[in-house]
């Protein structure tokens, strides 16, 4: 049985609307195994014919499996929901719970704990894990003596800090007493084939424990907060093949980027999304670079190679499955070590990690190849590549208002070195479609970039270059719902006349007084560069006026510097009109994060 906010929404629930408002802000008090108690002991109640205030006869608690995850793009989420099924499947009691939705003073409670974690950034947690993280690392964190853990992480090989939330969750975990009952299991971008074995192999750890704790329960109870994904045949491990409807440039002919706008059709599919959520794109490599990086090798491309139970052309293999844009040091060690002859160079760097990770940062996997030819097979090439990665984009489309279709805000990644042109592996892609093509997608829900329940709440939007896609997505919903809640949007990008995207529907919405306000920053058309976060703490004494009034405020677009330079000036304009010093204000903002009223889809 799967418990989720969604099943009892207030149109379909037999509840009054006050015991509907009750029950809720009971679930969001109790803990995972609070929660699975009182389904039991109503059911108990409603199969007995029992009054309501009745005791249960045996009101045993069952052991339960907690299966925390924290997700950035999805994975860790799916990973974790295949564990809990299994668990059920064999007679388990499961509470799969977000870690942004469980209270971290609930930990104490647990006694058998799986977290999946993934890293991203520096090794940073991802967003809905940060609070868990820190209160780990805290003085309030509690002794966990006798709780059981296992810990799965999911990373990028091609970082430094490989997995290194999952490392951090186990170190603190362990320090505050708990018992690491099977070996951390640490996994790359192509993990999909090592995860049922891994389910297993834990479930055959924690199984005679929790059994010898109570009877089996079966249930799986996955806490209010965390959405349920619309039924679909369709996901990352069988994506719909779409067509390309439109693709088209929208940043000026003499803007140094190049921005397209793209149409797809998801007619046929039953796919539905929401905005807030993102679609996984699967993409085609450039023909004319994989036919180059044959010629390197000197290889066949009409050879057969075998790609897990697929028998493919090697040109095929290399053009639409394996991973040929982003390098990782994987595929460095298994081509040096594939290779007939020496390949010294890279042999070298192989045993040097940290100069190896900065001769790839610059590099894709064609410049390794090109560089550095080597004497070897078709098979072999493949067996050293990775599987390719689908690319995330938040969605620039309401489905109220464009039905049957999805729309994407793509900036083209591209560069010169080397002796020759690069593109992003998926941007690239996107530059060369012509309409009519297809391309694999399926949608990956946004649990943690939603708009607010209520349209009346005002919203306050800051999403500089693509980062405005999530809200233009945002600002059709809310005209599609006749919302009456005020909304504020903030961007920035270079220049005015070349880069402001979507300018004449987001001027026609101001006119329409569905934006309530628009503030643009276009950092070099003065001497002075201005951003957004120049905007906010311009407009700081108007900004903490919405947010004391009850704002929801989002953030969209590149992790690394704009969402923390947009946090800093957040924290200054609450300090400075709220009147607190900057540790009160960050405090404020964490309780904005707490009732999912500060969001960021950061990347």
């Amino acid at each position: 049985m799967t418990i989720t906010s969604t099943d009892l929404s207030q149109g379909t629930s037999p509840l009054s609307p006050d015991q509907h408002q009750k029950f809720f802000e009971l679930a969001a008090s109790l803990t995972p195994m609070q929660k699975v108690w009182l389904s039991g002991y109503l059911a108990g109640s409603a199969e007995a014919g029992a009054p309501a205030g009745a005791a249960p006869a045996a009101a045993a608690e069952p052991a339960t499996l907690t299966v925390l995850y924290g997700s950035q793009t999805g994975n860790a989420k799916h990973v974790a929901g295949e564990l809990a099924s299994a668990a059920s499947a064999r007679g388990l009691t499961v509470a799969l719970t977000d870690m942004a939705d469980l209270k971290p003073t609930q930990l104490k409670h647990e006694k058998f704990l799986t977290v999946v974690v993934s890293t991203h950034g520096e090794g940073d947690p991802p967003e809905s894990a940060e609070k868990l993280h820190a209160f780990l690392a805290s003085k309030k964190a509690p002794d966990l003596t006798g709780t059981q853990v296992s810990v799965l992480g999911l990373g990028d090989s091609s970082y430094e800090f490989y997995c290194q939330a999952a490392v951090d969750f186990e170190d603190r975990l362990r320090a505050l007493g708990a018992s690491v009952v099977a070996d951390r299991l640490l996994l790359d971008v192509d993990y999909e084939d090592q995860v049922p074995g891994w389910v297993e192999s834990t479930l055959d750890v924690f199984e005679p424990e929790l059994n010898a704790v109570s009877p089996a329960g079966g249930t799986v109870v996955q806490l209010p907060g965390l959405s349920a994904a619309a039924p679909t045949a369709y996901s990352k491990r069988n994506p719909f093949t779409a067509e390309i409807s439109e693709v088209q440039k929208i940043t000026g002919r003499d803007s140094s980027k190049d921005v397209r706008h793209v149409e797809i059709s998801l007619e046929g599919s039953g796919l539905t999304y929401r905005p807030g959520d993102s679609l996984g794109v699967f993409f085609h490599n450039d023909a004319e670079a994989v036919q180059a990086m044959l010629d390197a090798l000197g290889l066949d491309g009409g050879a057969e190679v075998t790609l897990g139970e697929q028998t493919k052309t090697l040109r095929a293999a290399l053009t639409e499955d394996l991973e040929l844009t982003q390098s990782y040091p994987g595929f460095v060690e298994k081509y040096v070590g594939a290779a007939a002859e020496p390949v010294e160079a890279l042999a070298e760097l192989v045993e040097d990690k940290p100069a190896l990770r900065a001769f790839l940062e610059e590099r894709q996997i064609y410049d390794v190849v090109h560089e550095h030819p080597a004497r070897i097979t078709g098979q072999q090439l493949v067996d050293s590549l990775r599987k390719m990665q689908p690319r995330l984009y938040s969605i620039a489309s309401s489905q109220s208002e464009v039905e049957d279709e999805v729309h994407l805000t793509v900036g083209v990644v591209e560069w010169h070195g080397f002796g020759r042109a690069h593109l992003g592996g998926c941007s690239g892609h996107v530059r060369r479609a012509q309409e009519g093509d297809e391309v694999r997608v399926y949608v990956e829900p946004g649990d943690h970039f939603r708009l607010p329940p209520d349209p009346g709440v005002p919203t306050i939007m800051i999403g500089p270059g693509t980062g405005i896609a999530p809200f233009r997505a945002f600002l059709q919903e809310r005209e599609a719902q006749g919302a009456d809640g005020d909304n504020w949007l903030l961007f920035g990008n270079p220049h005015f006349t070349q880069d402001f995207l979507y300018q004449v529907e987001m001027q026609a919405y101001l006119k329409s007084g569905l934006l309530t306000r628009m503030d643009v920053a276009f950092s070099r058309d003065q001497a002075e560069k201005v951003y957004v976060q120049h905007r906010i703490t311009q407009h700081g004494a108007e900004v903490f006026d919405w947010l004391e009034r009850g704002a929801h405020v989002y953030v969209c677009g590149d992790a690394n510097r704009m969402a923390k330079d947009v946090h800093a000036a957040l924290v200054e304009v609450v300090a400075e009109h709220g009147r607190m010093d900057a540790e009160a204000a960050e405090d404020y903002l964490s309780a904005l994060r707490d009732d999912r009223r500060y969001q960021r889809d950061v990347y």
